[in-house]
């Protein structure tokens, strides 16, 4: 699986370059600045881009205007983006097409090698990994809208797992429920939230993730 990977810092681009090739990954480049970052996506077409908001020249949103441009290049490209903090526009703008695996994590609460590289998959393979402090805040902006304000609370924290990317046999574990109660409360949030039914778990989870962004 080929990776660009975009940080400025040379210490934690190393390190991400050492850990993401133990795990197989193959880095088709690794780059410190927007530029580098947008040549590299558009040339070499990744299978996954892991990408720091924050880049040369401008250390302002290089990062994500680069993968945001090459998204609309290349449609349905995979992105993951490491930030320091919760930075909603930019989760914003990074779910408004609802295509293709996105994911949006916080540098600081990342703890795990395994956790990281289940991410970086997932994403690749068209999911979404979104930090839970992401999801909140982005479900915080719009929960007096309709529909999402019929969602009961049981149902917002079934959104709030499936938007992190977990399937349902992991929500059922972690929420002390059988896997029926939980496709039970998914059936009722895409019937409250009018999208349409779909086979596609992961198409389905980008289409609820848009539906938080607008407004």
């Amino acid at each position: 699986m080929r990776v660009v990977l975009a940080e400025d810092l040379f210490l934690l681009r190393d390190g991400l370059i050492r850990l993401l090739e133990a795990y197989g990954f193959e880095i088709a480049a690794a780059v410190d600045n927007g530029p580098e970052l947008t040549r590299s996506l558009l040339t070499l077409k990744p299978d996954v881009a892991v990408v720091d908001v924050r880049l040369p020249p401008s250390f302002t949103d290089e990062g994500l205007q680069a993968a945001l441009h090459a998204r609309r290049e290349i449609p349905g490209l995979p992105v993951l983006v490491l930030s320091q903090h919760v930075e909603q526009l930019y989760a914003r703008e990074l779910l408004a097409d609802g295509s293709g695996g996105v994911g949006y994590l916080l540098k600081d609460r990342v703890f795990d090698a395994d956790q990281f590289i289940d991410a970086v998959r997932r994403v690749a393979a068209g999911g979404t990994a979104m930090d839970p402090q992401v999801i909140s805040q982005l479900l915080a902006r719009n929960v007096r809208n309709e529909p999402l304000g019929a969602l009961t609370p049981r149902e917002r924290e079934v959104l709030e797992l499936m938007a992190e990317g977990r399937s349902n046999t992991a929500i059922a574990q972690r929420l002390v429920v059988t896997e029926r109660a939980v496709a039970k409360h998914t059936s009722n949030i895409f019937a409250k939230l009018n999208l349409p039914p779909s086979d596609d778990d992961n198409r389905r989870v980008l289409a609820v993730l848009a539906f938080l962004d607008r407004g």
